[in-house]
């Protein structure tokens, strides 16, 4: 059998579920995943975790708080102006706390995401952490396939 191991194109089953027991992703009662290891689809702490497995496999990891995602940053909360957002989005938009907004990157290509957490008068306090920065998650798995 295949081991996994970096650079690995693979086929499987995953479920990631946050410190309440919900689920993330669950790819369990769907199509299987297919993703190439090293390609940042998963977090560098679980493709580690992967490397060494066979065909065949079924694990469950548990991850420590921030080691899946990294610790929080609070330098990741960040106010930003209305007027910019109105700007680079759409200028009708209303904003609430919790909504999550997507951001152009500065380069043009790709982009990231941040959360509202506060509303002022001219501006919106946005968290751009991972949504599971600092938290401890579960990792369960089924390789079905290693190429």
């Amino acid at each position: 059998m295949n081991p996994i191991q970096a650079g690995s194109f693979l086929t499987l089953h995953y479920r990631l579920s946050g410190p309440d027991g919900a689920d993330i992703v669950n790819t369990f009662n769907d199509k299987p995943a297919t993703l190439s290891l090293g390609a940042g689809q998963l977090s560098p702490a679980i493709e580690k975790r992967l490397v060494g497995l066979p065909e065949g496999a079924r694990e469950r990891f548990e991850l420590a708080p921030g080691e899946a995602f990294g610790d929080r940053n609070p330098e990741l909360l960040q106010w930003v102006k209305l007027s910019l957002l109105r700007q680079l989005g759409d200028p009708d938009e209303a904003y609430n706390v919790g909504d999550v907004v997507q951001f152009p990157g500065p380069d043009g290509q790709g982009g990231y995401a941040g959360v509202v957490r506060e509303m002022g008068d001219s501006a919106l306090l946005f968290d751009f952490n991972h949504p599971l920065a600092g938290q401890p998650v579960s990792f369960e798995v089924h390789v079905i396939g290693v190429l």
